[in-house]
């Protein structure tokens, strides 16, 4: 039997999301044959994006091998004894908006962003421009990651739900729906 529940963790951790006011629209589990590795991906936004331009992508990052490495340290320890945090594993938060025919200036959102997600949710801005051809003007499309760590043995513990990270990442979400308008010339 396993030390760790990770599908338990990510269904729980899908039902505090909704807590925070996310609607969750789709969950995928990928499980690589060759090392075991598996990735746990939902889809999600807030309740009041549901069938616009924003789309938040949380993806948790399952190495067999910190797994099993915290599983002998926990069966090394005594009765009682908590296990010592030093497992973790990757957590990202991927936001991406459509194609944007007013793009905002990269420097402007980055701080802007800085501000709302804090220092415990440093976040990455980035942009990619697509031609369709040639002689068509860039169409600029913008995403924004924020990578975070999950501790196993907070997991383990059942401490591990990320209510500030959610409310964070709440933040982030419904700051961009609130400027998107703007950036895709809806006004």
């Amino acid at each position: 039997m396993a030390v760790i529940d990770v599908a338990g963790y990510v269904a729980e951790l899908k039902e505090h999301a909704v807590d925070h006011a996310f609607h969750v629209h789709d969950e995928r589990h990928f499980v690589e044959t060759y090392s075991l590795r598996q990735a746990w991906e939902v889809d999600l936004h807030p309740e009041e994006g549901c069938g616009g331009p924003l789309d938040l992508h949380l993806a948790l990052e399952v190495d067999p091998r910190v797994l099993l490495a915290f599983e002998d340290l926990f069966l090394e320890l005594d009765d009682g004894d908590n296990p010592p945090d030093e497992y973790h594993f990757p957590l990202h938060f991927t936001w991406q908006l459509p194609p944007l025919p007013k793009a905002p200036d990269l420097l402007l959102l980055a701080t802007e962003l800085a501000g709302i997600g804090g220092p415990d949710l440093p976040l990455e801005v980035s942009a990619i421009d697509s031609f369709g051809s040639v002689t068509d003007a860039p169409e600029r499309s913008v995403t924004i990651v924020a990578r975070q760590t999950v501790s196993l043995a907070r997991v383990f513990l059942g401490e591990e739900l990320l209510c500030d990270t959610l409310d964070r990442c709440m933040a982030v979400s419904r700051w961009l729906l609130e400027q998107s308008p703007a950036w895709l010339d809806l006004d």
